[in-house]
């Protein structure tokens, strides 16, 4: 277990953007019995998602995302010393979508830009890295960029995957500045690296002519080679065993109790699986904020559309903030961080 503290560095501003194509979980009639559809909304909690067009990529979310921060902030693009995107959706696999977003978005060639890869818990690992950069002598603002095109990579015949996963983008700014100590905790499991995997398409198993052929997999759902499968059950099992206990150490390494936590944002996995690490902590529902009946599972991105699209206006200066990310890897981290002075923009779509 890494844990991390940072001083004098923190959130002073974070916006959304989603795809305008609304899809309706009433629409899987296809895949899922008619008489069954109420009940998997109400399981998984996702009532409708946001697709992106077929032309429209993550980072062209993150782009919208990061033009709306700096418009609402009065940000210089000059100013931004490091970029970070976070993804598992880039536009390439070379070159590193961070330097296309550095010339889209207008910023110096003097900037520091990296592409970040990680599922779910994937915001909460890059937060702790944008954190990193801002605490160095020499950098002053960094624009961490986080963004998903799930549906791009899950089958629409995928009985798992499809009724769960949607498309969005954030951006959050890091600065120095009056800000109380931040402590990140993060793990790594790699002996769960089967439970969300693509298997095909990388170095290990490269891509074949016989890669884009659908097949019916052992679980019984359609995909090829390059879309991914997730072992809802290994997951499930993984994020009961480690979530609920690691908001309980994050609050035993910084002196402090459930009862001073103002929000708790989980990964927005599913309903189900969120209230019961509620349950479990016996922690106040009212402080558990929920994005995904209108989003979905948006992957790394989950956590900061949740802060942007349901505590806007909600978040007060002081108040302290525990996220919690979690997912393929294995991996999973939990970041406590006090706001003060942070602007939220409202979500816009593309």
């Amino acid at each position: 277990m890494a844990t991390i503290k940072y001083h004098g560095v923190g959130i002073t501003a974070i916006s959304a953007c989603v795809p305008s194509q609304v899809y309706s979980n009433k629409n899987l009639g296809y895949l899922i019995p008619e008489e069954e559809i109420d009940n998997t909304i109400g399981n998984i909690g996702v009532a409708e998602r946001r697709i992106a067009a077929d032309d429209v990529t993550a980072s062209d979310l993150a782009y919208k995302a990061a033009v709306k921060l700096m418009e609402d902030n009065n940000i210089d693009p000059a100013s931004i010393d490091v970029l970070l995107f976070m993804s598992q959706t880039s536009d390439y696999r070379i070159p590193a979508t961070s330097c296309v977003l550095q010339d889209r978005l207008g910023l110096s060639k003097d900037a520091c830009c990296i592409d970040l890869s990680l599922g779910c818990s994937g915001y909460v690992f890059a937060l702790s890295t944008a954190f990193a950069y801002a605490s160095m002598d020499g950098v002053n603002r960094v624009l961490l960029l986080d963004g998903e095109t799930f549906s791009k990579i899950v089958n629409k015949k995928d009985k798992v995957d499809w009724p769960l996963y949607g498309d969005g983008a954030t951006a959050t700014l890091v600065e120095k500045g009056n800000f109380e100590d931040s402590t990140f905790m993060l793990h790594t499991d790699g002996s769960g690296k089967g439970a969300v995997i693509i298997k095909e398409g990388g170095m290990r198993n490269r891509t074949t002519t016989e890669t884009l052929l659908e097949k019916v997999e052992e679980d019984g759902n359609v995909r090829n080679g390059l879309e991914v499968f997730m072992d809802g059950m290994e997951v499930f099992n993984f994020a009961m065993s480690v979530v609920p206990k690691s908001v309980k150490q994050i609050c035993a390494e910084t002196g402090t109790t459930l009862d001073d936590i103002d929000w708790l944002v989980f990964h927005q996995a599913n309903k189900f699986m969120t209230d019961f690490f509620a349950k479990r902590l016996k922690f106040d529902m009212g402080k558990v904020p929920y994005c995904i009946q209108k989003y979905g599972n948006t992957s790394s991105t989950s956590v900061p559309l949740t802060i942007v699209s349901e505590l806007n206006g909600k978040i007060k200066d002081g108040d302290r903030v525990v996220m919690c990310g979690f997912g393929a890897g294995l991996s999973w981290g939990v970041a406590r961080v006090v706001f003060n002075g942070c602007k939220i923009s409202p979500v816009i779509d593309y």
